[in-house]
């Protein structure tokens, strides 16, 4: 049995903990792999962030002839090469995780990468079934960021046909004519855009009343209105069976009219993701578990076992590569300064979704106040109400912005519209460094005519007593 001063399982954010410092500890990675290829790297850089953004790029320049056609320009898509969309992509991407395997298995003296899969046989302790076998290994300490993956649902007749997630998806052999998107959160969001865009007709199906529904109700609803206007929307459905007919897909739904039946080349289940905890046997090596599966950390991300922390998805409800980057930088410093332990800072986590349109939002929904009895004033700023805005011809963006009405500090801002993620980040400053309104508005420059402005007037526009 193979003692190790430190355990790394998951090869994503958990693999940025060593550098310099780490050189004279004995270390262990253990990387099962992630998607089709088990490739190195985690989520983000293989199946994740990364290449879903290239290809949102991608579809936002294909998406170029129908922005043109209100501001006079005629354009023409005369095709999408997809072979050459997914290899330029994963030209980039796939060498990046090879260099990084190699790396650690070939250039840290003191890591040993094992490649297979880890599972807890007792506290400390782990089993790591490889190609060459298996071998039980322990350490001092552990670090668990084995990440998750995409949840399917049990639905009869959907292990007979072939399903689709964001693991796979975005290395089809060709582009369809017709997708089902099971899914109205984020992912199935991104996705249908990337794939309408490229001229895939596209069905969405959803059990509720609104895509995106966890974002701001104005922002959530404003983006369903415009999702209807881009995808066949089906929602407060429910998938009742799935079945291969031929070359197609067949999903019976039962939905506000009674039962109807929709079919495509692909279907794409993009309706969440579970952690791996369970893949991993996180309970048998001591783990507290929530309801959901992940593992409960303390502020300092270590678990209910000493000497034990974990990372990421695994762990974390927001699920956002940011988070884990920031969780990882926690976890380095409390393995070198056991005795001056630092606290992760969860307060103001933003999120944004590569659509169409892009949304970004940080803090605090409306209904989220409601609900809370916080008390709060709202202002809205319309794209269409700037210069920059007259200049794009938008017409249904817009920045939303929560703010304590005695103090003029920031409880939450929701943008949906051109490059929302990008337009957030001043308002994230703010709130992190409690910046007040009237001080974020009027202390400072503002581009003209920029797109900040959106900003400005939106914080100008707050009703403060």
């Amino acid at each position: 049995m193979r003692h190790f001063d430190l355990v790394i399982i998951g090869s994503g954010s958990g693999n940025s903990i060593l550098d310099d410092r780490f050189a004279d500890w004995n270390v262990a990675i253990v990387e099962k792999g992630i998607g089709p290829n088990d490739a190195y790297g985690g989520t983000c850089l293989n199946v994740g962030c990364i290449p879903t953004k290239m290809f949102v790029h991608t579809a936002d320049v294909a998406g170029a002839p129908e922005a043109g056609a209100g501001l006079g320009v005629d354009l023409e898509r005369r095709g999408v090469r997809w072979p050459e969309v997914r290899d330029r992509i994963f030209g980039r991407i796939d060498p990046i995780s090879e260099g990084g395997r190699h790396y650690r298995a070939e250039g840290s003296s003191n890591v040993t990468l094992y490649t297979g899969h880890a599972s807890f046989t007792g506290v400390k302790q782990v089993s790591v079934r490889t190609a060459e076998g298996t071998e039980t290994i322990t350490a001092d300490r552990f670090v668990v960021a084995a990440g998750g993956r995409p949840l399917i649902p049990d639905v009869p007749g959907l292990d007979q046909v072939a399903v689709h997630t964001s693991d796979t998806v975005m290395r089809m052999a060709e582009l369809p004519r017709r997708m089902i998107i099971v899914g109205t959160g984020f992912i199935g969001a991104e996705f249908a855009h990337v794939f309408s865009a490229l001229g895939v007709e596209v069905t969405m199906i959803g059990r509720s009343s609104k895509v995106l529904r966890s974002e701001d109700v104005d922002v959530s609803s404003r983006f369903t209105e415009l999702a209807g206007q881009r995808w066949d929307l089906r929602l407060n459905r429910k998938v009742l069976a799935a079945q291969k007919e031929g070359d197609q897909v067949r999903l019976e739904l039962e939905g506000p009219e009674g039962k109807e039946t929709v079919e495509a080349d692909e279907l794409l289940v993009a309706i969440g993701r579970i952690p791996n905890s369970d893949l991993i046997d996180a309970a048998a090596g001591g783990l507290e578990l929530s309801d959901g599966g992940k593992i409960a950390v303390d502020d300092t991300q270590q678990t209910s076992v000493e000497g034990v922390w974990a990372l990421g998805d695994i762990s974390s409800e927001y699920e956002l590569k940011h988070v884990a980057n920031h969780e990882t930088r926690v976890v380095q410093h409390n393995l070198l300064h056991p005795d001056a332990p630092i606290s992760a800072d969860h307060r103001f986590v933003p999120h944004a979704v590569f659509s169409g349109p892009q949304i970004a939002a940080v803090g605090l929904t409306e209904q989220d106040a409601r609900q809370r009895g916080i008390e709060y004033v709202t202002s809205t700023q319309d794209y269409a109400g700037i210069a920059y805005g007259w200049a794009m011809e938008n017409t249904t963006g817009f920045a939303k912005l929560l703010a304590d009405p005695n103090t003029g500090l920031l409880l939450g801002a929701h943008i949906i519209g051109p490059q929302a993620p990008t337009l957030l980040q001043p308002i994230i400053q703010a709130m992190h460094f409690g910046l007040d309104a009237h001080s974020m508005a009027r202390s400072q420059y503002w581009i003209h005519p920029a797109m900040p402005e959106l900003l400005e007037n939106a914080l100008l526009n707050l009703p403060l007593n």
